[in-house]
Parts: C-alpha cells; sequence; structure tokens
C-alpha cells in the first residue's frame, strides 16, 4: 500500500509542467521531478543524495536558493545560470514543522533563457529606436527646409531648438530681431509644431492699421456700431484667432491706450466688440514680434512694463544674417530653387556673383536676400545669372571709397550710392515716407519713387 502511495506521488510530482526540487535543512536533495535533470543536463537520479552546496561548487548552477531561504525564512525567488549559461527561475518556498522549524525546501524552475534573450534583444531594439528617434530630431534640427528653415548656423539651430521645445506649451512667446530676419516665419513655425496646427494662425500687423480703426479690426464690431458699418457687424481678428495661435507683429507700434486693451484681453481672455454689451471668451496661443528695443521703450515710458513682462515670458532674438554667414549659402540655393520652380526657369549663379553674396552686408537680412535671388531669376535672359543681373545696390556692395582704384565709379554713380545710403538710414530713423521726405528737403513722392528703384525695404 505504501508503494502504491509512493508510485502516486512520483507520478503526480512528474506531471506538473515545472521542474521541483525538494532538499532537507542541510541542502541535501531528496526530492526531484524528471524534467530538474534536464534542465541542469544530469540524469534526475543522479542529483538525489547530493548537496546542493556541493553542485554550485562544481558549476552545476549558482546560485543555490537553500541558504537563501534559510536566513529568510519565506518563499523567495532568483535567477540561477547553469553551466552551460541557461537562465533559470527559480522559486523556493520554506516547509515548516509544527514547531515552526523549516524541514524541507521545496523549489520550482523555468527555463527561462529564451524569455532573457528576448528581452536583452527588446531592450537593445528600444535603445535602437531611442537612438534613431534623436538622430531623426537632430537632423530635423540641422536642416529645415522640408518646414521652412534653412540654417547651418548654431545661432539659429539654438533658436529653432528652443521653438520646437516651447511649442508644445501655451506659453507668450516674443520674438525679437531687426526687419526682414523672419520673425514671422518663425511665429508661424512655432504654431505649426503646436498643438493648435490644425487651427487658425492669425497675423495681425500693429504698425499697418490705422489708430482710429485699431479696436474695429482687432476686437470686432456690433452692427450699426458706428457711421458705415456693416448691418451685419464684423468678426474682429481676435476672434478669428480662437483656439489657433494670435500673432501680434510689430507690437512696438501700439500706442499706450491700445496697449492697455492688449494687456487686459491677455489676462482675461475675454473682450467686448465695438458696440457690443456682451463678452465674448476667446482661447489662443500669443506671439509677439518686433524689431525695437522694448526695454529701452519701457524706460521711456512708450511701452507698459507690465505688458512687456506678460508679452516676454519666452523671448527669442533672431541674430541678422550677417551674424550667421555660415546660413547664407545654403540660403541663396535654396531660394535659387525655389525660384526656379516657381517661374519654371533653369538658372545657375556665376562665381562672381556667389562672390558678391557672400560678401554683401544684408541689412535687410533674409527679406533682402529673397528679394535679391528673385530679382536675379527673373531678370537674366540667359541660364547663366551674372553680376550684371542682381539688383544695383548689390553690385555696388553699398559703400565705396572714390581715392581706390578698384572703385572706378562716375561722378552719377556716386551720387546714386550716397543717395541711397543716406535713404537707408533715414527710413531706419523715420517711420513715413513723409518724415523721410522732410528730413531730405524731398518731396513723399520722391522718397516713394527712389526707395522702390533702390529696392530698400
Amino acid at each position: 500500500m505504501k508503494n502504491l502511495q509512493w508510485n502516486e506521488d512520483e507520478s503526480i510530482l512528474n506531471s506538473l509542467k515545472d521542474d521541483l526540487l525538494v532538499t532537507n535543512q542541510e541542502g541535501i536533495i531528496v526530492r526531484v521531478s524528471e524534467g530538474t535533470g534536464d534542465i541542469y543536463e544530469m540524469k534526475a537520479e543522479e542529483l538525489i543524495g547530493k548537496s546542493v552546496y556541493e553542485l554550485e561548487q562544481q558549476g552545476v548552477f549558482t546560485p543555490t536558493v537553500t541558504p537563501i531561504i534559510l536566513e529568510a525564512k519565506k518563499k523567495v525567488t532568483v535567477v540561477q545560470t547553469t553551466k552551460h549559461g541557461k537562465k533559470i527561475l527559480v522559486t523556493g518556498i520554506p516547509v515548516k514543522d509544527s514547531n515552526g522549524d523549516i524541514k524541507r525546501i521545496v523549489s520550482y524552475s523555468h527555463d527561462v533563457t529564451e524569455l532573457m534573450e528576448m528581452k536583452k534583444y527588446l531592450d537593445v531594439m528600444e535603445d535602437e529606436m531611442q537612438r534613431v528617434k534623436t538622430e531623426l530630431e537632430l537632423l530635423r534640427n540641422k536642416n529645415l527646409v522640408t518646414e521652412g528653415w534653412v540654417s547651418n548656423s548654431e545661432k539659429m539651430r539654438h533658436i529653432l531648438t528652443k521653438a520646437i521645445h516651447v511649442s508644445s506649451v501655451d506659453v507668450n512667446i516674443l520674438i525679437l530681431g531687426e526687419s526682414g530676419v523672419g520673425k514671422t516665419h518663425l511665429a508661424k513655425f512655432i504654431h505649426h509644431k503646436s498643438p493648435r496646427s490644425e487651427q487658425p494662425f492669425i497675423e495681425v500687423n500693429c504698425g499697418a492699421i490705422p489708430d482710429h480703426l485699431f479696436e474695429a479690426e482687432f476686437f470686432g464690431y456690433e452692427a450699426g456700431a458706428f457711421t458705415g458699418a456693416s448691418k451685419n457687424g464684423k468678426v474682429g481678428l481676435v476672434e478669428l484667432a480662437d483656439g489657433g495661435t494670435l500673432f501680434l507683429d510689430e507690437i512696438g507700434e501700439l500706442s499706450l491706450a491700445h496697449q492697455v486693451k492688449i494687456l487686459k484681453l491677455i489676462q482675461e481672455k475675454q473682450f467686448y466688440r465695438v458696440g457690443g454689451r456682451k463678452p465674448k471668451t476667446v482661447n489662443f496661443r500669443l506671439i509677439t514680434a518686433t524689431n525695437k528695443n522694448l526695454e529701452q521703450a519701457v524706460e521711456e515710458k512708450e511701452f507698459r512694463e507690465d505688458l512687456y513682462f506678460r508679452l516676454s515670458v519666452v523671448p527669442m532674438t533672431i541674430p541678422p544674417l550677417r551674424e550667421r554667414t555660415e546660413d547664407i549659402f545654403p540660403l541663396i540655393m535654396h531660394f535659387v530653387q525655389q525660384f526656379e520652380t516657381k517661374y519654371n526657369r533653369k538658372r545657375e549663379l556665376d562665381k562672381a556673383v556667389i562672390h558678391t553674396l557672400l560678401t554683401h552686408k544684408w541689412r535687410g537680412n533674409v527679406r533682402e536676400l529673397i528679394n535679391a535671388i528673385e530679382h536675379a531669376v527673373v531678370i537674366s535672359p540667359t541660364t547663366l545669372i551674372t553680376n550684371e543681373h542682381l539688383p544695383y545696390s548689390l553690385r555696388k556692395q553699398q559703400s565705396f571709397n572714390l581715392d581706390s582704384e578698384k572703385n572706378n565709379v562716375t561722378l552719377n554713380e556716386a551720387i546714386e550710392i550716397v543717395e541711397k545710403e543716406m535713404l537707408i538710414k533715414a527710413k531706419q530713423q523715420y517711420k513715413t515716407t513723409t518724415e523721410i521726405g522732410q528730413a531730405l528737403g524731398i518731396s513723399q513722392s520722391s522718397v516713394v519713387r527712389k526707395l522702390k528703384k533702390y529696392q530698400i525695404l
């Protein structure tokens, strides 16, 4: 009867999916299933009576679970390694008598070699995917032609990286920089990278809207709000930006009275249409830009300090083109290709043209460069663009020395160069063509004609 019971126990033991091994408190193996021998590449009966400590010393497996359980006095799981490098997940359970003393240690195991290899493979793949993701992001930052940017310079790459970083959060951004550096382009770049990219991007040129029409254009108006108002009323630019991005260009041109209204809009995200009594709530992301020194304007009481701090949570200054000369050549080639496609004309640049473009001072920044390339592509009657196809200002490099034999110019050419220099300086100093005319002693119409002649933007 006893022998029959033993055989039944053995059959049950061997039928279990897990491989079982039983030791006494001294670590001597007293029971083992047939599968356990296969794991350790020994016959199961050879393990009976062996000490787990000796087997560990012989390298059959390591570590042994018995001493760990004797010390912890509770269930323990470890990963064993066999002499041939298999990974075995072993769980040991103490079996206690009525006095609470450990009499047996039962352990069951799984061969997890394949799982460990798979985990290792997945870890490697995860690292590889992260590496590829990082490289792709770096490539996007280094070559942003597909995003509308061409940039090799460290200064510009720093700006673009910062723009990408802050695009995902609705923080107010103030973009600073000279006229023509690409402030509007950067604002659009941030919008397209943001969660609001599918929503409107509304650009407002604060310097282009007449002062007396600003509120009506900006906030809109109700029907019959004033003489000449549309009978249906009008939706303002702020309302159009709801859900998207509101870009206020030339923010430094706002009057102090309008600055107060903008500040209130930013704080409350509410406004009234002209002639309206019901407040309207809007949800927009705010980006502003200016070529003015707002800190100086604050000191001179021309710009509200509280508004300045509201706008400049994250300020970004785009460097002028002359401070990032590494970008000039790739920009030249990019715009040549762009205008070739636009006008369906194949064009190449003469070496002298490239030299002229690379050494030009670019006071008008990227905007001036775009104008020069487009002018050359359109004007040149042949495939090869030479210096004579460039705007006059570039051919003469905007500066000269009458005493230098290298600058052998006629009197009329010299007068034109001086005239252009004076117009450039006047345009930088005065806001309107009327003021420029008064300062130079010529009519406003003459100013407009000459600005157009010399391609002064």
